[in-house]
């Protein structure tokens, strides 16, 4: 899909930048990863509950649901290789403060935003830490990448690298 103004591909140029071919249909569904900005294997779907996670030494993926206490893991982050954090309905934000906690606590894997994820929402999720969507209805891939590309510059640190525009202006 080329950018009207620009003439750029934004799925291939978008794409290889950010490490995934938007160009490639890679499923859709709960558990079928459609988007994702990591080099590493992708780990399986997240079985257990934050409760169940807790209980079991050996478990080295979780899924956050609404209402549970992302800080429950803190002390487990360096054996957890996946974090599924729910969204039930688009509305719900509270999925965006579990990930920046878990993001400004250490946690390096792969963090798979899961359910109601609309395209409005991929660009504030990447700022919160998430590497990966598993929407429950497939996402333009085009449209994923005109949001990404919208806004070249931010206003406020996140759990990103992206550098605040004022701190560009100023050093």
């Amino acid at each position: 899909m080329a950018d009207s103004d620009t003439g750029t591909d934004l799925g291939t140029d978008l794409g290889t930048d950010l490490g995934t071919d938007l160009g490639t249909d890679l499923g859709t569904g709960r558990d079928e990863v459609q988007l994702r900005f990591r080099d590493d294997e992708a780990p399986d779907g997240a079985q257990v509950t934050v409760d169940a996670f807790l209980e079991q030494a050996d478990a080295s993926a979780v899924r956050v649901e609404p209402g549970d206490d992302a800080r429950d893991l803190l002390p487990h982050l360096p054996r957890i290789r996946l974090i599924e954090v729910n969204f039930p309905v688009y509305g719900d934000g509270r999925g965006y403060s579990a990930a920046r906690l878990l993001r400004e606590n250490g946690y390096t894997g792969e963090l798979r935003a899961v359910g109601d994820v609309l395209v409005d929402q991929i660009a504030y999720m990447r700022r919160c830490g998430f590497d990966a969507f598993a929407p429950d209805q497939p996402l333009d891939e085009g449209d994923v990448a005109n949001a990404l590309a919208r806004w070249p510059h931010v206003y406020q640190p996140a759990a990103d690298e992206a550098v605040p525009i004022w701190k560009l202006r100023h050093g």
